[in-house]
């Protein structure tokens, strides 16, 4: 069907192999041979993207899909950098006694500041004292819990929360378009992992090593909070007010232009300074504190680079499946909820979120590139099926970024931090097998019961 599926869109199939290598040594590269995957990721993804793209710009001379798809990985690459910066150079440090409710309220808080800074920036600041907190019993669980709902979830409610919403921002989706119409998803996606974690929590009554009397008594006397790095608040505070700086958005911001595109480069450059300046104006005792280094970001970086680009053949394909009536009727928001949903879970939410939304607006004449048609599309243009495909997109790619490590790029840096502070995490195949199926599936069905089939 895929072959099929391909030439029928006048995509040769070769085209697609980059991108199927890609995805398919992501998933089994860091299980069946992990010195060789770590070592050269980087190489093998950047080799593979710079392929595709030098397929497209000199054999097949797409330049515009080639710039378009340049522009939005540079600046979800950078927002994510960025934001990981400042987020790394403040050090939360909490003395209380951690217990299930306290506990749950952290991820919760969590949940609700994945919204503002980002489920990158919200997992990079709060995953440290989560384990720190619960260091006299942390277990599995908490850490795999801690990404369905922090690196995952909680950031379903504004663009800054997810990198799929953030494209769609990027693309002419309004800013407060996911707060209006997501916001009951959110609460019974949220509220239903928090529960799970609580009734998981209180079941933990073991203790991984015997603290020091003198932190048990410190703990059980009082709880205490404070904060090293408060400077990085402010350049957090303008990385995330530069994401409004767009010259689709607003009349007036400088940009290039290119058969069609208004590319952005104000909000880039902006946000590139403060995350340079916030890196050397730092509080050093909160870098040491966080451990922090660049390995997590660049990771993603890499990996995204590969996927961005192997990715457009398949962009292109499906867009003009969508427009064939043999598939049209397929597209569905039940069925775009799983499908969205299920190659999120084992690919990359973020472009699996710009792939559906293509094939979505293809299905009525609309065109992806086009930022009014993105608008009307998420407004109930030309009825209110489109906006509905939407809602599906949008949780789908979101929420199931959680079904493994590759879903989200924050899934891989809380792996890695956790891992480095000494926490033994699951295997690719185990973290599906033993959390997301028993943990996360049902409530990724109630998610569908309760808000798509209502629709």
């Amino acid at each position: 069907m895929l072959l099929l599926s391909a030439i029928s869109a006048g995509v040769p199939f070769y085209l697609l192999i980059p991108f199927l290598l890609l995805i398919g040594l992501i998933a089994t590269g860091p299980v069946l041979f992990p010195h060789f995957w770590h070592k050269y990721y980087r190489h093998i993804a950047v080799v593979l993207g710079l392929i595709m793209l030098s397929v497209y710009l000199f054999v097949r001379h797409d330049y515009h899909m080639t710039v378009e798809t340049l522009a939005d990985y540079g600046s979800f690459a950078i927002q994510l950098a960025a934001l990981y910066v400042a987020a790394g150079g403040i050090y939360i440090n909490v003395n209380m006694n951690a217990k299930p409710l306290a506990n749950t309220v952290i991820l919760f808080l969590g949940a609700c500041l994945a919204n503002i800074i980002g489920t990158t920036g919200a997992s990079v600041l709060l995953i440290r004292p989560f384990i720190r907190i619960n260091n006299h019993r942390i277990k599995t669980y908490q850490i795999v819990l801690f990404i369905f709902i922090v690196s995952n979830a909680g950031g379903l409610l504004t663009p800054l929360g997810d990198p799929p919403l953030f494209i769609g921002f990027l693309k002419g989706v309004p800013f407060f378009w996911t707060l209006q119409h997501l916001i009951f998803p959110w609460i019974l996606a949220v509220g239903s992992l928090c529960l799970i974690f609580y009734f998981l929590d209180r079941r933990n009554k073991e203790v991984a090593f015997q603290p020091k009397p003198e932190v048990v008594a410190r703990n059980e006397a009082k709880t205490e909070f404070y904060v090293k790095g408060k400077r990085n608040l402010f350049w957090l505070g303008v990385i995330l007010v530069a994401i409004f700086i767009d010259p689709k958005v607003i009349d007036g911001v400088p940009y290039i232009p290119f058969e069609g595109l208004k590319i952005s480069f104000v909000r880039e450059i902006i946000q590139l300074t403060a995350a340079f300046l916030c890196y050397k104006n730092a509080s050093k005792t909160a870098l040491q504190g966080n451990h922090f280094t660049f390995g997590p970001i660049l990771e993603v970086v890499f990996l995204f680079f590969g996927i961005f680009f192997t990715m457009m053949p398949a962009l292109q394909y499906t867009a003009q499946m969508a427009s064939q009536p043999e598939f049209a009727h397929l597209i569905t928001p039940g069925n775009t909820y799983w499908a969205a949903g299920l190659l999120s879970g084992f690919l990359d939410n973020a472009p699996t979120y710009a792939n559906f939304l293509s094939l979505g607006m293809a299905k009525f004449g609309m065109n992806y590139s086009s930022f009014t048609d993105v608008q009307n599309f998420a407004n109930g243009i030309p009825n209110e099926v489109t906006y509905h495909l939407l809602e599906a997109i949008s949780i789908g790619s979101v929420l199931f970024g959680a079904f493994s490590y590759i879903g989200n790029g924050p899934n891989f840096m809380v792996k890695a931090i956790a891992e480095e502070a000494g926490v033994k995490m699951p295997t690719f195949f185990k973290y599906i097998f033993a959390y997301s199926i028993p943990f996360l599936l049902p409530v990724l069905v109630l998610v569908w019961f309760f808000v798509i089939l209502t629709q």
